[in-house]
């Protein structure tokens, strides 16, 4: 008897959609497996004690590996999400033209970190690695300056100015990312039961209103 043939594997657009996030949701694992290790052995060992071949060993992948998620050790330990920028900035630009900038800052936010699902173990972790090795904390304003000063200059062309003549742009980055950093840190160390975009959201509005204390 012939045998019957095997049947086609799916193809077209949500064949292909579904391949593509099954690589992102591995990407994604793997990033967190490596950041684990390394938080793991610094908290353990020390900064100087830990190399990046180790991190990698631990995580159960190639030192090749590691660097095709990471630019090196501090990356690993307190870079930002890879992801992050790139929506933010697509994000921006695609708010409406005549919207408040504080307004779209605040959605493209609140809309990437909808998205998130806060490791807190994780959190807790970096937060004590941090501490333990202060040096980290120049690694973690670097990533930081990055980050504003790219949403910084897609403000300013946004609102065709000189970023180089007014503060504006950048006074609004940074208002954006100090708002995600202390509602991150909230949601991440704090007591458990509030979900990253409902405290950003809030952070934002705080802004807004000028800052008053909480009642």
């Amino acid at each position: 008897m012939v045998a019957a043939p095997a049947p086609l594997a799916p193809s077209g657009p949500a064949s292909a959609a579904k391949d593509e996030g099954l690589r992102e949701r591995k990407k994604r694992a793997t990033r967190r497996a490596l950041r684990l290790a390394g938080l793991e052995l610094v908290a353990e060992r020390g900064l100087d004690a830990v190399t990046t071949e180790e991190i990698a060993a631990a995580a159960g992948v190639s030192p090749r590996t590691f660097f095709n998620y990471f630019t090196g050790k501090e990356d690993a330990l307190v870079g930002n999400d890879p992801e992050l920028l790139p929506r933010l900035l697509a994000g921006l630009a695609a708010r409406p033209v005549d919207e408040p900038v504080l307004d779209s800052l605040r959605a493209v936010f609140v809309a990437y970190a909808d998205d998130v699902v806060v490791d807190r173990d994780l959190w807790r972790l970096r937060m004590r690695v941090v501490e333990q090795n202060p040096s980290l904390r120049a690694a973690m304003l670097g990533a930081t300056a990055e980050l504003e000063r790219r949403l910084a200059a897609a403000v300013a062309e946004r609102l065709g100015m000189d970023p180089t003549e007014h503060p504006y742009p950048r006074l609004a980055a940074n208002l954006a990312v100090a708002a995600a950093r202390a509602s991150l840190l909230h949601v991440g160390t704090g007591r458990p039961g509030r979900e990253l975009a409902e405290v950003l959201a809030e952070s934002f509005d705080a802004i807004a209103a000028g800052l008053p204390a909480p009642g």
